[in-house]
């Protein structure tokens, strides 16, 4: 029995029961002899034979279950190589270890740049320093850094939100007419046309919202809900219904329909303007413990 240990992240997680669903369903696969699941850090740390089942079937079984585990790239100086068969050793050696996808060395300008899952840094450059090189990180002689998933998350997000906000300001303007309490309020005619309001809603709706669609069905599948299966089914029911209304509109059935465009637009708009300070405030929390972990002394 070869029993190894990966810590993986994992991305979609919105709350502890996301966590505690894919710790069941990871505990149910043969080979795992313990796994667990941390919502705050967003990572799984995962004990499992090697021998019954690898490091990659385990990275698909998360993503059956409608999350995903990002894969992590490291850009390295690699110091000792001399020859084109030195840098062929070292992407071998590292492309045989378990959680590696990807590895490229360049000769000429001594890097190698490694894709992988499951993995920590220190386990790639203990790999190189195995096969009699010596890898340091680009950041540590003034490189630049790729950026990280958590950042890339963070940057979709925002831009995401922003671009949906943009489409429902129209809609909520709109909204905000309905009220006596606010009919002061000025709001241009082509607001309230249902065609437009349905333009308006559709990129955020079946675009910027796909993502619910998408994680909606992969919860399902396994044969269970989740927040992305209630956001999908609220503003998909709001939005053809109001596609109904107006058409009835359209046909001279109804004078004035009362639509609820906004209504699924804005809602989509607010969960991502909360995902987005979600992964915003544990970006953060992510960058303060790194960088106490960077006090700690490098040898003793």
């Amino acid at each position: 029995m070869a029993e190894k240990q990966a810590t993986l992240p994992i991305e979609g997680m919105t709350c502890a029961a996301c966590a505690t669903r894919i710790e069941k369903g990871l505990n149910r696969m043969d080979g795992i002899a313990e796994a667990s699941v941390n919502l705050a850090s967003e990572r799984a740390a995962v004990q499992y034979d090697g021998d019954a089942v690898t490091l990659q079937q385990v990275v698909d079984k998360i993503e059956h279950l409608g999350y995903k585990v990002p894969v992590e790239t490291l850009d390295l100086q690699i110091e000792g190589m001399t020859c084109a068969a030195c840098s062929t050793r070292i992407e071998k050696g590292l492309s045989r270890m378990q959680g590696v996808q990807t590895a490229a060395v360049n000769l000429a300008t001594e890097t190698a740049k490694v894709t992988y899952i499951g993995l920590k840094q220190e386990d790639i450059l203990t790999k190189i320093s195995q096969l009699g090189y010596t890898g340091r990180l680009k950041k540590e002689e003034g490189e630049s850094v790729q950026e990280s998933p958590t950042q890339r998350n963070m940057r979709r997000l925002r831009n995401t939100f922003l671009v949906s906000a943009l489409l429902s300001i129209p809609l909520l303007w709109s909204m905000v007419g309905h009220f006596s309490f606010t009919s002061w309020i000025w709001v241009p005619e082509w607001f309230m046309h249902p065609w437009v309001q349905m333009v308006l809603a559709a990129p955020v709706q079946f675009i910027i919202g796909a993502r619910f669609y998408v994680g909606a069905f992969k919860a399902l599948r396994s044969g269970s809900a989740n927040m992305d299966v209630l956001v999908a089914l609220g503003t998909t029911s709001a939005y053809v219904y109001s596609v109904y209304l107006a058409w009835q509109w359209q046909i001279g059935e109804l004078h004035h329909p009362e639509m609820y465009f906004e209504t699924s637009a804005v809602l989509i708009t607010l969960i991502l303007l909360g995902k987005w300070l979600e992964a915003s405030a544990k970006g953060r929390s992510s960058q303060a413990i790194r960088a106490l972990m960077g006090l700690r002394a490098k040898t003793a």
